[in-house]
């Protein structure tokens, strides 16, 4: 009766052992998973700040060539009329 009850304990923590670790070893792979698809979401997000932070300076570099051509055209201008 001992050994029986001894085998039966043996074999009960043995699939509790299993488990535990089945449960562990889940946990960590989505873990691993959330993490990696957090670091993937941060990488787009900062892909998309910098485009649009290279469309800003296009934008402000259009914008600073029209303002020389504006400049010169009235120099332009003033040197015809005078």
């Amino acid at each position: 009766v001992v050994i029986v009850v001894g085998k039966a304990a043996l074999v009960v923590f043995v699939v509790a052992t299993v488990v535990v670790v089945d449960i562990v070893a889940v946990v960590v792979v989505v873990a691993v998973v959330v993490v990696v698809h957090i670091v993937v979401v941060v990488i787009i997000v900062v892909h998309i700040v910098a485009v649009v932070v290279v469309v800003v300076v296009v934008v402000h570099m259009v914008a600073v060539v029209l303002l020389v051509v504006r400049i010169v055209a009235v120099v332009v201008i003033v040197v015809h009329i005078v």
